[in-house]
């Protein structure tokens, strides 16, 4: 069945553009934006940051109140992949922040408060984020800054409509087990909040246009997007398809992946128990340690780097930016040795298009195992004899002809936490001759299953996350 609800969001997702804001005039407002904001963002060696420790015996990095978040050792051991051992630094922000959009209907359509924001890690500066974007030490004033923006239509003191509420990973690459809170309120009917220069209204359908272009949509709009359920049909949902876009002719094979609860390849049940046997099969063993202790990494030139360059580098940033809640501040940030590459190969199967999904390890995961793209390299070693371990399918996704790129563009990591990291984002359509048969790793999927699963916590990585939002219906 499909709620009211579901078929709101459904609207919006294939509203392309708006009245209430056109896409013609959103580049020239994020211009405006970064033009009128004033922002110094410069790397500063880690021992010059200031409001933050490097402890003595450990080498830890710290905030002086002990919130926000630490730079840390963790020692990893597994029986998953190549890679049974090994040591690295990783952020850990214990606490669960706030990632929300505020919703209201203009023309019967629900159109989302999006926010032009400065992060010190931002390629073009400025991206578009949730309505609200905060740290529980950012909410909590322990900054001594300002209280965030719209603070209230989340935390309880405002009435409104719920129409989302998950927590969702962050990247376990890189931090540990760290979690935050998704949501989407609306506003009751009749309520209005007064409008301010940082922030639009634009639908679901003007998002996922805007993440055609390089480096427009932030991460954490990504992940709220990506967690949207658009409703469940038994039969061909061709006429919801009619209802809402009727100069459609064909059915959307997308929309009918989304849609279609019938046609998949395998059932629920048995993708639950493919979940399940991989977390009982495969063991995690995290133990924190001392910064100083983390072989194969080393401080130069104030900042903290593995021996061979590779993965990533440890480095201070001093930020200066007009519009933010503290205006100044330092902080270490995380800076990636490269590129990288997220990408799903989907495939017609029963006449719907599933997804080909991977099951990935990584040393902050919650709960051992989640759900990653076909490819997923998040630190660009996916080059021939760069890799101590091989990528299966890099070759499908590397030599896809143009006609198979159903989506291509460079998105950005989260830039509250990295400098600078860009991702590859790329969905290869494959023919009925590519194989079904798929190693245990693997699992082919709808577009319907994969939003079922991200209702619930820890399921799919925000790699995946990133990808799905992306996906356009019409």
């Amino acid at each position: 069945m499909t709620s009211n609800v579901e078929f709101d969001l459904l609207k919006s997702a294939i509203t392309k553009d708006s009245t209430v804001f056109p896409n013609a005039n959103v580049l020239i407002w994020i211009k405006e934006r970064r033009d009128q904001i004033q922002a110094s963002i410069k790397q500063i060696p880690l021992e010059s940051m200031q409001h933050w420790n490097i402890e003595k015996k450990t080498q830890n990095i710290k905030h002086e109140s002990g919130l926000f978040f630490s730079i840390e050792g963790i020692h990893v051991q597994t029986n998953w992949g190549k890679v049974k051992e090994w040591d690295q630094p990783i952020i850990n922000q214990p606490e669960i922040g706030f990632l929300g959009f505020i919703a209201k209907k203009f023309n019967g359509v629900l159109h989302f408060l999006a926010q032009a924001k400065i992060e010190p890690g931002n390629i073009n500066i400025v991206q578009i984020s949730p309505t609200l974007q905060a740290t529980k030490s950012n909410y909590s004033q322990v900054h001594r800054g300002k209280r965030p923006r719209y603070l209230e239509y989340f935390n309880g003191e405002r009435y409104t409509h719920l129409l989302l509420d998950q927590l969702q990973s962050e990247q376990g690459a890189r931090f540990l087990r760290k979690r935050n809170r998704n949501i989407i309120v609306e506003l009751p009917q009749g309520e209005y909040i007064d409008d301010h220069q940082d922030f639009i209204w634009l639908t679901i359908g003007q998002l996922k246009e805007l993440m055609r272009l390089d480096n427009i949509i932030n991460m954490d709009t990504r992940t709220v997007i990506s967690g949207i359920s658009y409703g469940s049909y038994l039969a061909d949902p061709l006429k919801a398809i009619t209802v809402l876009a009727p100069t459609n002719k064909e059915p959307n094979l997308m929309l009918q992946s989304a849609l279609n609860s019938q046609y998949a390849y395998q059932d629920f049940r048995s993708i639950l128990s493919w979940i399940t046997n991989l977390k009982s099969t495969y063991d995690l063993s995290v133990d924190r340690i001392a910064l100083k202790q983390v072989s194969q990494w080393f401080e130069s030139d104030g900042e903290i780097c593995r021996v061979d360059g590779r993965y990533f580098s440890v480095i201070g940033v001093s930020s200066s930016i007009g519009n933010r809640e503290v205006a100044s501040w330092d902080q270490p940030m995380i800076k990636p040795a490269q590129e990288g590459l997220l990408a799903f190969i989907v495939r017609p199967i029963n006449g719907v298009y599933h997804f080909l999904v991977q099951a990935k390890l990584e040393a902050g995961n919650f709960d051992i195992i989640e759900l990653a793209p076909t490819v997923q390299c998040l630190t660009g070693n996916y080059r021939t004899g760069l890799n101590e371990y091989s990528v299966p399918f890099i070759n499908d996704i590397l030599s896809a002809p143009k006609k198979s790129i159903l989506i291509d563009a460079m998105q950005s990591e989260e830039g509250g936490r990295f400098f600078k990291e860009q991702n590859r984002n790329m969905i290869i359509e494959v023919g009925e001759s590519f194989p079904l048969k798929v190693d245990g790793n693997y699992c082919w999927m709808t577009l319907n299953q994969i939003l079922r699963l991200i209702e619930f916590n820890n399921y799919l990585n925000i790699s995946a996350r990133s990808l799905i939002s992306a996906i356009i219906f019409n």
